[in-house]
């Protein structure tokens, strides 16, 4: 019965394993949120971005996405603009003492 068990899970993941990093980070997941993450299925999933992000870097041309990029940094970072006159304009006012 075990071997039946063994034989149906995926192979295990190619990578060497999880960073130092990303174990602080995992744990600090665990404490903070009492969850508990499964090792295997991070690397899993890790693996499996990671062939996913290959396959879309060998099908695309470089400019589509140098311009796939740029518009998402566009749309993530929204420039705030401040008008300094305005602000120099108001006067500063001190509640009064009671």
């Amino acid at each position: 019965m075990i071997r039946r068990i063994i034989g149906k899970r995926r192979p295990a993941p190619s990578l060497a394993g999880i960073s130092l990093e990303e174990e602080l980070a995992l744990l600090r997941v665990e404490l903070m949120y009492g969850l508990r993450v499964n090792r295997e299925a991070y690397l899993r999933r890790k693996v499996d971005e990671r062939e996913e992000l290959a396959v879309r870097m060998l099908d695309s041309e470089p400019t589509a996405m140098l311009a796939e990029l740029r518009g998402s940094l566009e749309r993530s970072v929204r420039p705030t603009v401040v008008d300094l006159q305005s602000k120099r304009a108001l006067p500063r006012q001190d509640p009064e003492p009671a």
